[in-house]
């Protein structure tokens, strides 16, 4: 019998491979940066849309924080309790960096987000998801039914990635308009091996890595289905993964980004 593929751990070593290329290409600028008060990487968008949510002094967690620099700037932006949880140790390493650079009270673990330890249950006011986290992860639901157990009573999630609509593309299609290359409704896990440097595009022999294709569809039903109720969902045509920005200058526009506020 064919062993079954344990992905959270594929992924793990992937992501742990990874980080020392990320910190060589932003690590010390980041490093500076944090170490001016109140330094938010945020961009406008999720900026604007965390403002309307009043975070002054409010328990934030960010899921999936990779090196903790979304979450550290919204404890700047006047957040109060914050915890980021991520599976890479490496990167945990780095977020602790950041962190004592800004003198910035923020907790980070490291950790499978499906194992976050019964302690932090109904302790946040938001759960925080950015660009690139939940294509990671096999099971959706489950994952919701984890941002569902964090949240107090009428917490909200605050979900800004890229739009599902992309997996429909090659990354590295110069063609107007692009060529559709792969099914909207791919069920299947997709494995890559070179690599997830986005920042310099560096190519090299990765450990096998597996990220998932969510339909817009799957992510509106998570929510439904764990009682949450949709006060906001916008669609931007803006790149925010660093691997679609030439698709920003398409004549036909396609939605590149998306925002979605949902509260208990």
């Amino acid at each position: 019998m064919k062993k079954e593929t344990n992905y959270i751990e594929a992924n793990r070593i992937a992501w742990n491979e990874v980080a020392p290329i990320h910190a060589k290409q932003t690590l010390d600028e980041l490093l500076t940066h944090f170490q001016q008060p109140g330094y938010s990487c945020l961009d406008l968008v999720e900026t604007q849309c965390l403002a309307k949510l009043n975070l002054e002094g409010k328990a934030v967690a960010q899921l999936c924080c990779n090196n903790g620099r979304e979450l550290l700037s919204i404890k700047n932006n006047g957040a109060g309790y914050c915890v980021g949880f991520d599976i890479a140790n490496n990167f945990i390493v780095q977020a602790e960096q950041l962190k004592h650079a800004g003198n910035i009270d923020c907790e980070f673990l490291c950790t499978d987000v499906y194992d976050i330890p019964e302690r932090y249950s109904n302790q946040f006011d938001l759960v925080y998801i950015s660009i690139g986290a939940i294509c990671w992860l096999p099971d959706l639901p489950k994952f919701f039914a984890v941002v569902t157990r964090l949240l107090k009573p009428k917490g909200y999630l605050f979900l800004y990635d890229m739009h599902p609509i992309l997996s429909m593309f090659d990354e590295n299609d110069q063609k107007d308009p692009p060529t559709l290359a792969y099914s909207y409704f791919n069920k299947q896990a997709n494995i890559c091996e070179t690599g997830l440097d986005y920042y310099g595009n560096e190519k090299y022999v990765s450990a096998p890595m597996y990220w998932f294709h969510h339909k817009l569809s799957d992510i509106i039903k998570a929510c439904l289905i764990h009682h949450f109720n949709i006060k906001e969902f916008m669609e931007y045509e803006h790149d925010i993964c660093n691997v679609f920005g030439h698709f920003q200058k398409r004549k036909a526009q396609l939605p590149l980004c998306y925002t979605l506020l949902a509260q208990l």
